[in-house]
């Protein structure tokens, strides 16, 4: 059971995606478990075969658990066989059957309802939803739980069916409001802010617009994060995660976009090792990332590796943004709203497009002089836009 954040305990596995004997690789999606912050896909990190499952759906599990076996080329079937399957923190009555129920019929005459695993079934039953409105993407077409989960995040309801429980937005507004407590509790933050004139870049990307399709366009977002990314690369101690007392600087700069869902509430999944990407490549990762987490599918490494955040509410029309760090990371930069004010050029006065940048930081880790650095080595990769 993966770790997802630091307000994350435990998980519920509502579906396996893999079954015993599936040959598997690095990067498969396995599993879907449930947290308050959604359903989630879980990947798996070994290729071999799957020989058996330790978690049955349904059981919530802590983090940590060991969720499945997986056998590695050239082991032994049964290699395994002592570990046993792991005993459920709580298991969730069973309100649909361990294999799926007959299909039932539709209003139409003669046609029969649409192929679902139990998961999705349960989940669309709870959520109101109209198994025959979607479209299935599991094996031969089949709905699995998170295309009910996606259909619902794009409705922004909660439960309207069924007994009085609490919504998904709720659970969510509970886990960022625990994360948030024990950020403000533990972490002794510090905050910086500095105005960049954003000009240069801004000219740059309308040039690279007129000339590349719109499907090839940029938006400021990726410039800020590919600067941001960059920047990191010189300042290991706003790059990683506070654990058991003592921090944990990271290899790679895997940038957390802080992301607003559609029905509510916040996630910021990661963009791993943006510095590497080029503009082009980190554009297509955040429009991937962006539409997929507010589709409801987001992957659990990109929850859990980010090493530092970004957040940028420009968009909103904020001048600036005193960001919480989310722990176990230590920093989060934040954006707002590019505007057009006068700033000194030279010995005249001139209008230039600027964007309040903000920092917070964890004083345990580093202090004002570094920060300031940071901002500072920020805004010179911005103003150097055909070098991101």
């Amino acid at each position: 059971m993966p770790s997802l954040g630091a307000d994350m305990e435990a998980g519920t596995l509502v579906e396996w995606l893999k079954q015993p004997g599936d040959t598997v690789r690095s990067g498969d999606i396995i599993a879907v478990i449930e947290t308050q912050k959604g359903a989630i896909e879980v990947e798996v990190f070994e290729s071999g075969t799957l020989e058996r499952h330790l978690v049955e759906v349904g059981a919530t599990v802590p983090v940590g658990t060991g969720l499945a076996v997986i056998r590695s080329d050239g082991t032994p079937a049964g290699a395994h066989n002592d570990l046993p399957p792991v005993a459920p923190v709580a298991v969730a009555p069973p309100s649909a059957p361990a294999t799926p129920p007959p299909l039932e019929r539709t209003a139409l005459a003669g046609s029969f309802g649409p192929k679902a695993s139990p998961a999705a079934r349960r989940l669309a039953q709870e959520r109101g939803i109209d198994l025959d409105t979607l479209t299935g993407s599991g094996p031969e077409g089949a709905i699995v739980f998170v295309d009910v989960e996606q259909a619902w995040l794009r409705r922004g309801a909660s439960v309207v069916t069924g007994p009085a429980k609490s919504s998904g937005v709720d659970g969510m507004r509970a886990a960022i409001a625990a994360a948030m407590a024990r950020a403000k509790r533990e972490i002794p933050h510090y905050y910086l802010g500095h105005s960049v004139d954003v000009s240069d870049s801004l000219d740059w990307m309308g040039r690279w617009n007129d000339s590349h399709p719109p499907a090839d366009r940029l938006v400021f977002s990726a410039l800020l994060a590919k600067a941001v990314a960059l920047a990191l690369d010189g300042f290991a101690e706003f790059n990683g995660q506070y654990r058991d007392g003592q921090f944990h600087a990271a290899a790679q700069v895997h940038l957390g976009i802080a992301i607003a869902l559609r029905g509510g509430g916040l996630v910021a999944p990661a963009i791993h090792d943006a510095a590497r990407l080029s503009l082009p490549q980190l554009m297509t990762a955040l429009r991937d990332l962006t539409n997929r987490v507010r589709a409801g599918r987001f992957r659990g490494s990109e929850l859990a590796d980010s090493t530092v955040t970004l957040t940028s509410l420009g968009e909103r029309g904020v001048d600036w943004v005193q960001p919480v760090i989310y722990p176990p990371q230590v920093a989060i930069i934040g954006a707002g709203a590019i505007q057009r004010r006068p700033w000194l050029v030279g010995d005249s006065i001139v209008p230039r497009e600027i964007c309040q940048l903000t920092l917070a930081a964890d004083h345990r880790v580093s202090d004002g002089h570094r920060g300031g650095l940071l901002l500072r080595e920020i805004e010179a990769r911005l103003q150097a836009p055909e070098a991101l």
